[in-house]
Parts: structure tokens; C-alpha cells; sequence
């Protein structure tokens, strides 16, 4: 698994300010600017920065996420063949157990958060399907190409992937999990999402 790709794409994602070079964008633009403007108030927020606010400030932080994520789809892509065997209730583990997993290896990268600077270029809406496309730049002044893609869930709009330059988060992941899967079992799998899980 490509680590400095998968922490740059989930930085980014709690990183999207409202400093753009242009207007581009619609639904599932503001959809993602809505959500990173909450995370970005909550980072921001003079009461919630005090050391022994650190897990009511998570919190709130993983609160917004759940919003904009659809968790059971990154899952199901991310464990792709193996996910039709899964019975009901394996499902609703996993998703829950992944959607852990993300916050447990990203949450230090949000609250580091210190500024990037995200360039919104557009966006493209294929009936419950969207890409959008923007450009990191960080204060060394190099340009990250990102790609967020969405489905359409009732009148809202949920992340289900994310790419940085060229290199998907749930490809990265179905790459890993597979590997344990085919080496050893799911339940193996289980086992060290749930050992994670209990390092925290």
C-alpha cells in the first residue's frame, strides 16, 4: 500500500478551503466544500482546543466525515470480490470496522491540517455518478492533481473514492486486503482490522 499517496488524498479531502481560481463546480463541488467547511470550523474553534478537548473535537470531525462518505461503498469496493460471500451481518462489520480503520490512520493528518491551498478545475456528472477534479498546492508550491468521485444517494452527494495523482485510496485498499484474504482468510483479515482497531 502506497501510504504517502493514501495520507495526501485523505488530507486533502479535510483540507478544501473556499479559495478557488474560478466558480467551477456544482452539486457535488459544494457538497464537498460544505463538508470541509464544517471540518475546517471545528479545527478552527477556540473552545475545542484545549488538549483534554481532543476526542469531543474528533468527534465532531468524524460526525461531518459520516456525512459526506458512503462507507458500506468504499468498503464494498475496497473488498470487491470477496464481499459477495459475506453474509449480512460480516457486511455491516466490515464497513464499520473500515470506516475506523481510515479515521484510526488519518485523524492526526486532519488536525495537522496547515493550510494547502486547493484549486477547484471542474467536474463531470454521468447520471448517479460524479468525478471532481481539483489541484492541491502546497507551500512548497507543487501541484497535487486530485480526483473525488461521488454517487448520487437520494439529493445528496457521497464520496466513495478518492485519487491522488492517479492512485486510488479504495484501490490501494482492495490491493491490501486481498493480499491477506488469498494468503491466509477473512476472518485473518477481522482479526487485524479489529487488533487496529484496539491500538487506539
Amino acid at each position: 500500500m502506497n501510504v504517502s499517496n493514501l495520507v495526501k488524498g485523505m488530507l486533502v479531502l479535510f483540507s478544501v478551503l473556499g479559495i478557488t481560481a474560478s466558480a467551477l463546480g456544482g452539486a457535488p463541488t459544494d457538497k464537498i466544500r460544505q463538508t470541509t467547511d464544517k471540518i475546517l470550523s471545528i479545527l478552527a474553534d477556540p473552545s475545542l482546543k484545549n488538549p483534554s478537548k481532543v476526542e469531543e473535537r474528533r468527534r465532531l470531525i468524524r460526525k461531518a466525515v459520516d456525512e459526506r462518505f458512503n462507507w458500506e461503498e468504499m468498503a464494498r469496493r475496497s473488498l470487491a470480490r470477496h464481499w459477495v460471500p459475506r453474509t449480512d451481518e460480516e457486511r455491516r462489520e466490515f464497513v464499520r470496522l473500515f470506516a475506523d480503520l481510515l479515521e484510526r490512520t488519518y485523524m492526526s493528518k486532519v488536525e495537522g491540517y496547515s493550510g494547502e491551498k486547493v484549486l477547484y478545475e471542474g467536474e463531470k456528472a454521468d447520471g448517479e455518478y460524479a468525478t471532481v477534479n481539483v489541484k492541491i498546492v502546497t507551500k512548497k508550491n507543487v501541484d497535487i492533481p486530485v480526483v473525488y468521485r461521488l454517487k448520487k444517494g437520494g439529493d445528496d452527494w457521497l464520496v466513495y473514492d478518492i485519487s491522488i495523482e492517479g492512485v486510488s485510496l479504495v484501490n490501494n485498499y482492495r490491493t491490501q486486503f486481498n493480499s491477506i484474504i488469498t494468503q491466509s482468510s477473512y476472518e485473518n483479515l477481522i482479526k487485524k482490522l479489529k487488533e487496529k482497531g484496539a491500538q487506539k
